[in-house]
């Protein structure tokens, strides 16, 4: 009986409502469930107590269950009484208010936005967007709350078609994000491709040429981290929100049963996990803002 592996970094992806319809997204609006805050505290202790070191709570878009007010709760919970050294949120930006760093920002080591394109057009193109907000300008007012509350600030980007031509050099360096993650646009069937899914995702897909092309084009940026087809498949570790490891192995995803009924161990078995890769994306990084030499 080989080891289970230890869940060092988890994605929990607590909520699968967002605002936003990007055309390839890879999580979709299947369930409207989220957990109660009390259950959801209970597996971030149990996966604390197997080893977990960071957590990034995802979505969905995750200020969107009560205002943002429960993800606050977690990022405090898991920073003040179970000490993760870092806790982190992907979110598309949208719905977070100042008031929300004043009360939750030091409990947060990285905010990451999801931002594919500098051009607004091809941003409503691809669904990032909700009519005649600025996904741009609203970019760079979240990247000054981060200077002023002390958040390190991240950036996501999926490439796609519609993105794949463009030049994001002078952009990226006026935020200056510590990392800079790019993925290439992925299938996930019954998410974003396939009969059952929400999405069809075919339409933004590109080459590993293209995307090599795109690298090529940043390669100037030091902060920019790649994430391929492959690497996203199986590195990383993804909590849906009733707390059940996804397995992106075989190109879809398949749930195992929830930490909460079976326990870590036995779940995370059927997570398709692979550690080695998650080591060799440089999944393990700095993350703890404690630690950076951040110029907040």
């Amino acid at each position: 009986d080989e080891e289970s592996p230890t869940p060092t970094s988890v994605n929990y992806h607590f909520t699968r409502q967002c605002n936003y319809k990007c055309g390839f997204c890879f999580h979709t609006a299947k369930t409207s469930f989220v957990l109660p805050l009390e259950e959801a505290k209970r597996g971030l202790a149990m996966l604390k107590e197997a080893g977990m070191e960071k957590i990034n709570f995802s979505g969905g878009e995750p200020f969107l269950p009560d205002r943002g007010e429960f993800v606050g709760k977690l990022v405090q919970f898991c920073k003040q009484e179970l000490e993760l050294p870092s806790v982190t949120i992907v979110s598309n930006g949208s719905l977070i208010r100042e008031r929300w760093f004043k009360k939750y920002g030091e409990y947060l080591d990285i905010l990451a936005i999801s931002c594919d394109s500098f051009d607004e057009n091809v941003n409503v193109l691809i669904g990032r967007g909700q009519g005649k907000k600025n996904h741009v300008e609203n970019l760079h007012k979240l990247r000054q709350w981060c200077r002023e509350y002390a958040v390190a600030f991240k950036i996501n980007s999926v490439i796609n078609r519609f993105n794949v031509e463009e030049d994001m050099n002078e952009q990226i360096k006026a935020l200056s994000p510590v990392r800079w993650k790019v993925f290439q646009c992925l299938l996930i069937e019954g998410e974003n491709c396939g009969e059952d899914a929400l999405r069809e995702a075919e339409k933004f897909v590109i080459s590993d040429e293209d995307f090599e092309q795109f690298l090529d084009r940043h390669k100037d940026v030091s902060c920019l981290v790649p994430e391929s087809n492959q690497k996203m498949r199986d590195s990383y570790l993804i909590l849906d929100e009733y707390m059940r490891f996804l397995n992106c192995r075989n190109g879809r995803k398949e749930p195992s049963r929830s930490i909460l009924d079976v326990g870590v161990e036995a779940a995370i078995k059927f997570s398709g996990f692979d550690e080695k890769m998650f080591l060799q994306r440089g999944g393990k990084y700095v993350w703890s803002k404690a630690d950076m030499k951040l110029d907040w």
